[in-house]
This record gives structure tokens, sequence and C-alpha cells, in this order.
């Protein structure tokens, strides 16, 4: 069908968009997290007022829930909306499992020039940076412990295994009183655990501190971190320690403190973007 034809002029084709989309992938949440996505979408909006920016959510049962789309049906939307050229940003903190996903989506749409920016921790720099915005919340040497939270993976042949252990030691070597668990996979909290007991660190530190390196702290900060029943937190207490998470209140609500409550954090995710709509200039 030639586009001057009778038929090609009935079509309702859309204008050709000259700048790029903006295509922010994010794992969803049902209640907590919206506060957090709409905090970075402000961002957003004052930041790239040029741009449209649709939203993606890699998280099969919030989609299913809550009737959201995935990063497929945002790239047609996009593609069908005259888009040719799409930055696909990230919210999540490692380039694990969900990442290697969209980078093989991003590849499903021959029409479309789709780049991929990275995750938060991609690099040991960016590992660097977030370390130094996390500082402010840890427990000083002589008050207390501290214990990173990831949310990790339990596939044990997932690359990104590799970045776990390395910031597992990057940590040890930087900080006296600092440790690193994974609610999945590994470092594993039980062996965490032991080790505290096994220095008896319990007897040298009354209180100990979780801090979550999650974009969102949700369902994973209340549950499996702070808990009632055999979470991080019970059986800290149960070796005799005072058990706390950083909190950050809206006015209304308290919330367990994710990373997405960092304004420098949203400024790393701002600044991937920033370079990832360069590059698109030459790609």
């Amino acid at each position: 069908m030639h586009q001057e034809g009778y038929i090609g002029r009935k079509m309702l084709v859309p204008d050709v968009e000259e700048k790029p989309a903006i295509v922010i992938a994010a794992f969803g949440s049902s209640r907590r997290g919206k506060v957090a996505i709409e905090l970075f979408r402000k961002r957003l909006r004052n930041q790239f007022p040029e741009h449209k920016i649709f939203m993606a959510y890699t998280s099969a049962i919030l989609r299913r829930k809550l009737g959201l789309p995935g990063l497929h049906e945002t790239l047609a939307a996009v593609e069908a909306a005259g888009f040719r050229k799409a930055v696909v940003q990230p919210l999540h903190i490692f380039p694990g499992t969900e990442y290697q996903q969209l980078a093989e989506t991003c590849a499903f749409f021959p029409g479309l020039r789709v780049l991929l920016s990275e995750p938060l921790l991609h690099r040991w720099d960016f590992i660097n940076e977030t370390l130094q915005v996390v500082e402010e919340e840890f427990l000083p040497s002589d008050q207390g412990l501290n214990i990173l939270a990831l949310h990790g993976t339990p596939l044990a042949a997932d690359p990104v295994n590799t970045t776990y252990l390395g910031l597992q030691g990057l940590v040890a070597d930087l900080y006296d009183n600092v440790l690193v668990a994974s609610i999945e996979g590994i470092p594993d909290f039980r062996g965490v655990l032991a080790g505290i007991r096994r220095r008896g660190l319990m007897e040298k530190y009354k209180k100990a501190r979780i801090i979550p390196m999650m974009y969102f702290a949700g369902l994973h900060a209340a549950d499996d971190l702070m808990g009632e029943n055999d979470s991080w937190s019970s059986q800290l207490k149960g070796c005799g320690f005072a058990v706390d998470c950083p909190m950050i209140h809206d006015g209304k609500n308290r919330y367990f403190k994710g990373l997405a409550y960092y304004p420098e954090i949203i400024d790393s995710f701002i600044a991937r973007l920033k370079r990832s709509l360069e590059l698109l200039r030459y790609y």
C-alpha cells in the first residue's frame, strides 16, 4: 500500500517524533512503591520536558494483578506513537537476570532504535558513589553493626553473583562494622549470621541496623528484613541486638527507606539517562 494512495491517505499514520521516547522500567509495586515512582517521575518531567515518558513494569505478578504494561507492550506503544528512537532506563540496582531480560526485549523491535541504559550499580565507580550516599545511615563503629540488605538472585549461575561477592569484599575492606547479605542467594544471611556469632560481634555491638539496598523497600523490608517471624530482625534480636531500619516520612505515612528516597540516587539515575540520550544521537 502506497502511503500517498487513496487507502494510505485514509489510514491514521502518526507523525514521526523527533525526540526519543523515555521508557522507565521498574519492578512495580501494588502500594508502597507508588510514592517512590511518582517522586522519580516528577524529577523526569522537570528534567526532560521535551520528551514523552512511558512506563514499563518487570514484575509479571504485578502486571497481572494491576493490569500494568510490560516492556514489550510499552515499546509497541512507543513505536505505534511514531517514535523511532527510545531510551529504556531501568530502575534496577544490579545488572542481574531482569536486566538481561530487558536487553533481550529491547532487541525485539527492529523498527526502533532502542538503547538500554545502565542500572544503578553497573560499574564499580557507581558502587563506590552509592556507598558514599548510604554511609549517612551507618551506625558509627562505636555504636553498632550495619548490614546492607541486597535482593540477591536464586540462580547460582547468574553472572551478577560476582558483583554481589565483589561488593561484600569491598565493604569488608572499607568498613569495620558493615556486613553484606542477600535475601535470595549469596552472600547468604544464614552464613553472615553464623559469622556474627562465630566472631562474637553481639558482645561488641548492642545495636544492628539493616539498610535496604533496593529501590523499593516494600514487602521484602516489611516481611523478610523487619517482620516478626523468622526475619533478619527477629534472628538478630535473638542474638541480643536492638534492631532498626531507616525510615522515611511523607507527612502521612512511614516507609522503609529504599534507595528511591535518596536525592543523590535519583541524581545518579538521571545522569545515566542523560548519557544514554546523548549516545542515542549517534546511534
